[in-house]
């Protein structure tokens, strides 16, 4: 594929050669927003569209806020890898992926640009608008990715992305106070956080043992919803936070 015209009014287009048909979906459901976690933008550009990274994403958003197209939406991107939702574990072929130039963790973490998080929610605006995505499946690579991925990390700024309708969120509560939940602990309390956390969408066995892998996921969930503290313990804060996200879910239709 030589080129294509955005879908996206005001993109550039770089062509990656890293793409491929989407698999048993008629298109995407679900936008996943990563983080770049590379020097450069310019670095993270020719990353995406290098045939030996074998990665990729429909659009990259730099700090200037310059936005550029990569892969048509039709197609499915390989951006989100080993990753889960909701019973999905091909989130690549129901998602439309977009970094936004960032250091990341590794590299010098800051705060996301004010001229990219303009760019960034018109060009989730659109594509919501273009595919009818749900508010509540606009997620974070860490969501479907738990443990593997921390992106886009506790500094991007999800409330204000939520004021123009863009993602779920509830308000948390104050964090702190002694855990109500803690690795090792076991009963109908851990099954009951386990069946939360299913239920919003994450990958976690419902075991009602508080293990590792259980611990991972909470971090996860915080990572995007409780960020002020990333501990992984399920202190009163989160287990309030994720009950009325789930209270907020639009109802089906009865």
């Amino acid at each position: 594929m030589s080129g294509f015209a955005p879908d996206h009014a005001g993109a550039d287009v770089r062509v990656s050669p890293n793409f491929g048909p989407r698999r048993g979906v008629e298109g995407p459901d679900m936008i996943v927003l990563h983080y770049t976690g590379m020097e450069s933008g310019d670095a993270a550009e020719a990353w995406l569209c290098n045939p030996a990274s074998e990665v990729s994403s429909h659009y990259l958003v730099h700090e200037n806020g310059r936005v550029v197209q990569m892969v048509r939406e039709s197609d499915r991107a390989w951006h989100a890898g080993k990753s889960f939702w909701q019973g999905n574990s091909d989130i690549n072929s129901c998602s439309i992926g977009i970094e936004i130039v960032n250091p990341g963790h590794a590299l010098g973490y800051r705060n996301f640009r004010k001229r990219q998080m303009a760019a960034v929610t018109a060009l989730c605006e659109g594509i919501i608008g273009r595919h009818n995505i749900p508010a509540e499946r606009v997620l974070a690579h860490s969501d479907v990715a738990p443990g593997r991925k921390v992106d886009p990390g506790e500094r991007f700024p999800w409330r204000q992305m939520a004021q123009a309708g863009i993602g779920h969120i509830v308000a948390p509560r104050r964090a702190g106070g002694t855990p109500v939940l803690v690795p090792g602990d076991k009963g109908d309390a851990v099954e009951e956080l386990q069946s939360m956390l299913s239920l919003y969408g994450y990958g976690v066995d419902i075991t009602g043992v508080f293990d590792e892998a259980t611990g991972v996921v909470v971090a996860a969930f915080q990572l995007h919803f409780r960020p002020r503290r990333v501990d992984g313990l399920a202190d009163r804060s989160t287990v309030d936070t994720l009950a009325r996200l789930l209270q907020a879910l639009p109802r089906e239709p009865a």
